[in-house]
């Protein structure tokens, strides 16, 4: 498990301290939010990410903007507060779930401070549910791999760990729980152009476990399935549509098909409040779109002094254009199970095993 300096969010009653992730690895460098809209700033610039952790973040966020009110709510506050932090990252259904649980814990209030102790509570909550979740899903992970197998090579994409959630991760989580029970474990980290969240977070916790990764540019995976033995590719994800069409980070396609192509069982890791099975199919799930930038230089990547490492962070012509969209879709075909805190599954099971839940 994690240390406790390496949570990425804890709540400090009068605030909220996150781990800058953009400032990984190059240091450990925690934010003191203050305000809401200091929280839908990091969320939207990424200081934190990851569904579980945004999601987490956003009620701390709402408990932070209730904080600043004073007296009776006037009409349409609450919901008001709730669409800021919804625009933060419309992707992930974490946060759209947390959201409409928020504002129905709120209902019949009409003093700022009830509301500030609910949505307080909540996020505290939320924090111990998705911890719990995310140990239960490793174990669940953990045991479709062979007993007998002592040594286990995994490809993961993007990051899916403690960075990523409230601690134990999800994909990662899988991972720490082979570590657990024994087994050799060789992670195979795709680097996640264009903010490189494998290189630069998955790496790192790897590293600070002292779990065996090999960092891999995201157009690796087909040598490196041919030249050895991948026993499976773990991924995360952002949200799932009823039939098992999946929004995970650019890129997760693309593994997703060549894990096909050479027989490598694709599993995405995922808490029961990544499905949204009020979508049909993955075309209705939203693709945030974000900076052409972020393709175009590397702005995280600069030197103490603020210089950056390469003449002015470019890594295109001056005025080249570049597409970002954030997430795509995988297709549930490719996807051989879900793993979940209530177990495993294949995408035609969704429906039954989450109905009632």
């Amino acid at each position: 498990m994690p240390q406790p300096e390496f949570l990425p969010i804890q709540w400090k009653s009068t605030y909220l301290s996150l781990l800058d992730q953009r400032a990984l690895p190059g240091k450990k460098e925690f934010l003191e939010i203050q305000t809401m809209d200091e929280t839908i700033v990091a969320i939207r610039e990424m200081a934190v990410r990851g569904a579980p952790a945004i999601a987490i973040t956003g009620i701390f966020g709402l408990t932070l903007g209730a904080k600043k009110k004073k007296g009776n709510v006037v009409a349409g506050e609450v919901e008001s507060l709730i669409k800021q932090m919804f625009e933060s990252r419309p992707t992930a259904v974490n946060l759209s779930f947390a959201l409409r649980e928020a504002k129905k814990r709120s209902e019949g209030k009409t003093d700022w401070e009830s509301i500030q102790k609910i949505w307080e509570s909540y996020a505290l909550e939320m924090m111990v549910e998705d911890l719990n979740a995310n140990r239960k899903l490793g174990e669940n992970g953990a045991n479709l791999f062979p007993k007998d197998q002592n040594e286990i090579h995994i490809i993961t994409h993007c990051n899916t760990g403690a960075l990523a959630t409230a601690g134990h991760g999800t994909a990662l989580g899988v991972i720490r729980s082979l570590r657990d029970q024994g087994k050799k474990v060789i992670v195979y980290a795709d680097e996640t152009r264009p903010f490189l969240q494998g290189s630069r977070l998955t790496a790192f916790e790897m590293m600070e476990e002292g779990i065996e990764c090999y960092i891999i540019t995201d157009g690796m995976s087909g040598w490196l399935m041919n030249q050895r033995k991948i026993d499976a590719v773990l991924v995360g994800c952002d949200r799932v549509a009823a039939n098992g069409d999946t929004a995970n980070k650019i890129g997760t396609y693309n593994l997703a098909i060549v894990a096909f192509e050479h027989n490598v069982p694709f599993y995405v890791c995922a808490t029961k409040d990544s499905f949204d099975l009020n979508l049909k199919t993955g075309d209705e799930i939203p693709i945030e779109m974000r900076k052409e930038s972020e393709v175009t230089q590397f702005d995280f990547l600069k030197t103490s002094d603020g210089n950056y490492l390469l003449p002015e962070g470019k890594t295109a012509p001056f005025g080249a254009r570049a597409l970002n969209p954030s997430f795509d879709i995988t297709k549930a075909k490719f996807i051989k199970n879900f793993i979940t805190e209530l177990g495993c599954f294949v995408p035609t099971e969704i429906s039954t095993r989450l109905k009632n839940v």
